[in-house]
């Protein structure tokens, strides 16, 4: 019988999960934009191209459908979130068959280059207010939590009760009602957070039910490890001093960790080292060699070679070719 580690370790929030998709989503996410707040009385329908972005939706109140290209309607009511994370095309409409218009039409200009607009269109049915919006992704290889998500992650307001997801909506619709001076930015963070929250809320529903990644982030074992990982990458981990700071021996430690992540843990701690140096490469100005040392290389030159085998390009080319944080088209 496996023995459970009963010490955890400390993480910046208290709460193991949520730091570690907290640093998932800022190794991941490269900008934030809204790009719309709108009033709309049906009947009214708005089209979202696809881009490589994970787009946003958060209905603040009233009720309305999203439709996915080739997918089932999806119903949304007040206080429902919604991301769609494969960057395909879907629409927004007040009920299924609804005509649809582009958003990047109604805004007069490219989502994300576009400044945020408050839009509103005069019908005469009921009326839907939508907070809208994408993330851009970086796009280098995905870290491999975000692949066991769905292409489209809903969490309705009854799931959201009572969590910081339900409050950070609560706030954005307060927000975005008054559009006070300074709005914008209290807005623009509030969003930032609202990423983490829906993927912490879809986890904590799956976690019971989906074996893999999701799994391991609440094993107390494994979700141990990763956590040491995450909050220090920096230090000489090995499979051994893994094991023991979660009171495993090595060899159960080893395969528990394969079987529920599917990497061993030093191809992990890899993994997770270039993707912060990729977030540090995009936002920061240190030299190589200081980045290195950060994510736990003594060498640049062993650095550089790890994160080219990663990322396909050496440490340099990478920074020079993410220097425009603008925002991507739909894909080629």
């Amino acid at each position: 019988m496996d023995v459970v580690a009963t010490a955890r370790p400390a993480t910046r929030s208290g709460d193991l999960v949520a730091d570690i998709v907290a640093d998932v989503v800022a190794t991941t996410r490269r900008n934030t934009a809204v790009y719309s707040r709108n009033l709309f009385h049906a009947p009214w329908g708005f089209g979202i191209p696809p881009m490589h972005v994970a787009s946003f939706q958060v209905v603040t109140s009233g009720a309305c459908w999203l439709v996915p290209a080739g997918g089932d309607p999806v119903h949304l009511s007040g206080g429902d979130v919604v991301l769609v994370l494969s960057g395909s095309a879907y629409a927004m409409v007040d009920a299924p068959g609804t005509p649809v218009r582009q958003l990047t039409e109604l805004l007069g200009g490219p989502l994300g280059q576009t400044p945020a607009r408050h839009l509103i269109l005069d019908g005469s049915g009921p009326v839907t207010s939508l907070l809208c919006g994408g993330y851009l992704l970086d796009t280098g290889p995905r870290h491999p939590l975000t692949t066991v998500l769905p292409p489209v992650v809903h969490i309705a307001a009854g799931q959201a009760r009572g969590t910081g997801l339900a409050a950070t909506v609560e706030l954005l619709s307060d927000e975005v009602d008054r559009a006070d001076p300074g709005a914008s930015a209290v807005i623009t963070a509030l969003v930032e957070l609202l990423f983490v929250y829906v993927l912490r809320a879809w986890l904590a529903d799956h976690s019971r039910t989906t074996k893999g990644w999701v799994g391991a982030l609440y094993d107390p074992v494994v979700g141990s490890a990763l956590a040491l990982i995450h909050s220090a990458p920096d230090r000489p981990w090995s499979v051994v001093s893994l094991a023991r700071a979660v009171g495993l021996p090595r060899t159960t430690f080893n395969r528990r960790f394969v079987q529920l992540t599917g990497h061993a843990p030093m191809a992990y701690l890899t993994c997770w080292r270039m993707s912060l140096a990729s977030r540090l490469l995009r936002e920061e100005r240190h030299p190589l060699r200081e980045i290195a040392r950060r994510v736990g290389y003594d060498s640049e030159f062993a650095f550089a070679r790890a994160f080219k085998r990663r990322v396909g390009q050496a440490p340099g080319q990478y920074r020079a070719s993410v220097g425009n944080n603008g925002w991507a088209g739909p894909p080629a």
